[in-house]
């Protein structure tokens, strides 16, 4: 009985090996790994002349299976088909080399650190966070060659460059912000520009959700707000409003892109919209009128009115609710009319009802003539000497200095949108500077990160968006992922340029830069 077990068992053996094909093995070419247009640039590039051949059989192979995990590796083949055209494997399906997304321990380039490690057997995707996996995706999507190699085997094989890359980004804040309020954006739009941001490890998209041209999200029991509010938007133009559910349907889409939304609502300035919808709210005791026009500074809540605070309570609580970040930003820019002290005393009854929900206050930087926490975080505009003493005061700073960092900005006096009160911004212009000397004063430590505000006055759809934002945005990006030791403008020139190929695929809009020359 024992020797008949022994024959089955080597004649099934057999039998396996005989039916079970061999690797086959590729004769792929040689690559050079530095050579990819990587943007942002990564912190190490290590290159070794290897391949890793993607075919529509290649498995995305998962070794952490938690619900997080799950929902990266279904980010990666998402985003892999919508590049390559494939639907690739959760599993193996055949012999063919893997993609392996590894868990590993942390390390002190933080959660969004990664590693990939392209060879001929195995790609390894590893990083301690799914958010670092998935900035690790984009530079392997920029990796990938757009051209397949149809003469390796009886199929499509992409011819991946092989090596070894190590990456961190330079500040833990990366974002945009993007005006809805002068000018309503569909969610829609937003998406699209959402898909845009990943790809260059944008990590937060800013919503400005009122001003006095528009209120643009519903809050539960004030419709006048969507009703009256929302109505209105520079120009004279039907304005629009997010319902809850939109908005938090762009909170979850931008969550899956690992994006977070900072929802904005100013105050105590910038409020037409708000007043208007309710008078009694309004500082002058009178009732206004819609406002289409671009001033500003000429709106205030009352800041003295119990009711002013139990609407804002209601407003903070109901976005904080639908919104998964830290941060709630009130603006506080502009805000002329309202007298200092009562400017003060409106910032310090603020800021315990945004703690009371959860979250850290955000603010621009006049905010800081008020007495606040340091866990508030400034965004730096205009006045270099309020982001300095925002910084003694232990508070992190977000960096948008509006005379390089305006999206809204012309180009130059060709320009199609943009204002100017800020002076042109050109592409050069745009990239050629260090965040951490941009303040004087203000400890490296201090920093939190970067964003490029775009203020919509002049424009009101994704393509006018788009030729604001792009090539400019790129730089932006590069500026707060990259080591400023990677950061060189004619490198910098050389793969901007290679990102046309894709943004006129995509049908981005961008503006044809003269730093770009003649050359097809």
């Amino acid at each position: 009985m024992r020797i008949k077990t022994t024959l089955l068992l080597l004649l099934g053996t057999s039998l396996f090996s005989q039916c079970t094909p061999e690797k086959e093995v590729l004769n792929l070419p040689k690559t050079d790994l530095k050579q990819t247009a990587f943007l942002p640039w990564p912190s190490e590039i290590l290159a070794d002349s290897s391949a890793f051949p993607l075919d529509s059989l290649t498995p995305i192979l998962l070794e952490d299976k938690s619900k997080s995990w799950q929902q990266l590796q279904q980010r990666v083949q998402a985003e892999l088909k919508e590049q390559t055209g494939w639907e690739l494997p959760l599993e193996q399906l055949a012999q063919r080399s893997p993609l392996v997304i590894r868990s590993v321990p942390p390390t002190d380039g933080g959660s969004e650190a990664y590693r990939l490690r392209i060879g001929q057997d195995t790609l390894f995707l590893e990083a301690s966070d799914p958010a670092g996996a998935y900035r690790g995706l984009q530079s392997l999507k920029q990796n990938i060659p757009h051209q397949t190699n149809d003469t390796l085997a009886n199929r499509r094989i992409l011819v991946v460059p092989g090596g070894e890359i190590n990456d961190r980004p330079r500040y833990a804040y990366r974002g945009m912000m993007l005006d809805v309020a002068r000018h309503f954006f569909s969610v829609d739009e937003v998406k699209r520009l959402l898909d845009q941001l990943s790809y260059y490890k944008v990590n937060h998209l800013h919503l400005h959700l009122s001003d006095d041209q528009g209120w643009r999200i519903e809050i539960k029991g004030w419709p006048e707000l969507t009703g009256i509010g929302a109505a209105t938007e520079v120009g004279g133009t039907p304005g629009g409003f997010y319902t809850q559910e939109e908005y938090r349907e762009l909170v979850d889409y931008a969550k899956s892109r690992y994006i977070t939304i900072v929802p904005e609502i100013d105050m105590p300035g910038h409020t037409n919209a708000a007043v208007v919808s309710y008078p009694e709210l309004n500082g002058n005791g009178k009732t206004p009128k819609p406002y289409t026009g671009t001033r500003v500074g000429f709106s205030t809540f009352d800041t003295r009115s119990d009711k002013t605070y139990a609407f804002l309570e209601d407003v903070i609580q109901q976005i904080t609710a639908l919104t998964d970040g830290p941060f709630f930003h009130v603006g506080g820019d502009e805000s002329h009319v309202t007298k200092k002290e009562d400017y003060i005393y409106f910032l310090e009854r603020v800021e315990p009802l945004i703690t009371k929900a959860g979250k850290r206050m955000m603010g621009w930087d006049e905010i800081v003539q008020a007495k606040l926490g340091n866990s508030t975080v400034l965004q730096h505009w205009r006045t270099p000497e309020n982001a300095a003493k925002g910084g003694e005061q232990g508070m992190q700073v977000v960096l948008s200095p509006a005379f390089f960092s305006y999206l809204d900005m012309k180009y130059d006096k060709y320009s199609e949108y943009g204002l100017t009160w800020a002076g042109f911004i050109p592409v050069d212009k745009a990239y050629n500077w260090n965040p951490d000397e941009a303040v004087t004063g203000l400890a490296q430590k201090n920093i939190l990160g970067l964003e490029a505000p775009l203020w919509s006055e002049t424009v009101s759809n994704s393509a006018e968006l788009e030729y604001l934002a792009y090539p400019r945005m790129a730089g932006y990006a590069e500026m707060a992922w990259s080591q400023q030791e990677h950061r060189e403008w004619d490198f910098y020139l050389k793969r901007l340029k290679s990102q046309r190929q894709r943004w006129d695929k995509e049908g981005i809009n961008y503006y044809k830069s003269p730093v770009f020359g003649t050359e097809e």
